[in-house]
């Protein structure tokens, strides 16, 4: 029943290269591995989006590339020296465990995050509800700041998918956006995830 829920009816506007409609009545969406094209891409990052809320960290090691496992960002700007990154082995003991990471610096004071990760979880990766976006961006940057985007420096082989809320309180006048990027990348054929970017306003 959870996955029959997945969008199921719902609207939402995509924004791609030749591509704006709706996504409807996605019920049997699968994120096994399988090839998938750019449109079809989409549906693997809701389905991961899916996982991500539900903090199901067994699912989402699954879908951790191989070799590269996933970088975390905590600003759009992608650092490829100091982000953290993860294998999709060590995600359930990392979410599980007290361990303190340093995952960059905060914007604005400029201190260091360092935070464990799933205090990173809940304050980088799904403080909204991103589940149910206003916009998803088909390998298209919706959300734009002050913090320079690289997504496509830092993962010339990937494509990705954006979770995007132009706001969350009306009285902020979009200074409160949200988004969050799911980069992919082909190993044997299958998109695997590489990369997780969040993004808001930033000084």
């Amino acid at each position: 029943m959870k996955n029959k829920r997945m969008f199921m009816g719902l609207c939402i506007l995509i924004v791609s290269i030749g591509l704006a409609g709706c996504i409807i009545n996605n019920s049997n969406t699968n994120i096994g591995n399988k090839v998938l094209d750019s449109n079809n891409l989409i549906v693997r990052a809701m389905g991961v989006m899916e996982v991500i809320k539900d903090k199901d960290m067994e699912r989402l090691s699954s879908i951790v590339h191989p070799t590269k496992g996933v970088r975390f960002t905590a600003y759009p700007y992608v650092d490829l020296e100091s982000d953290q990154v993860f294998q999709g082995d060590e995600l359930a003991a990392a979410f599980e465990g007290s361990q303190v990471y340093t995952w960059g610096n905060y914007d604005g004071s400029g201190e260091p995050i360092e935070i464990s990760f799933r205090e990173y979880y809940d304050r980088f990766i799904y403080d909204v509800d991103f589940y149910n976006p206003q916009l998803i961006g088909n390998n298209t940057i919706v959300g734009h700041g002050n913090t320079e985007e690289n997504v496509s420096k830092a993962y010339p082989n990937g494509k990705f998918v954006e979770f995007y809320f132009s706001g969350i309180n009306p009285e902020y006048e979009g200074i409160d956006w949200r988004s969050l990027k799911l980069v992919f990348e082909q190993e044997d054929g299958t998109w695997y995830l590489v990369g997780i970017i969040h993004g808001e306003w930033t000084i």
